[in-house]
């Protein structure tokens, strides 16, 4: 019986993660976003400029990851490697280590 409650005490806590590191993430974008903001007459940036570089720190991770393997890092986000070269050209990166 304790291991069943182990079991349901570690799944209870799973299923919170993901709202937990939501919730770390958008008090973490409050400040980034209050540092990219241009409160010019222009149209913002904002959007393309964060999601850039969430996008890149991803890759950058998952490349680090898998010892900067092309197609095992695409598979540890979930995409195909064609995919993950095309975004990799999109992002100015190249696939090696800074």
């Amino acid at each position: 019986m304790k291991t069943n409650t182990s079991r349901a005490t570690k799944s209870s806590e799973a299923a919170k993660l993901p709202s937990r590191v939501e919730n770390l993430l958008e008090t973490k974008m409050q400040d980034m976003t209050l540092l990219l903001c241009d409160e010019g007459n222009g149209r913002s940036k904002l959007y393309e400029e964060v999601m850039a570089m969430v996008e890149r720190s991803l890759f950058k991770i998952a490349l680090e990851r898998s010892n900067h393997v092309k197609s095992a890092a695409a598979t540890y986000l979930g995409m195909n490697r064609n995919t993950f070269q095309n975004r990799m050209n999109k992002l100015w990166l190249n696939g090696q280590p800074d």
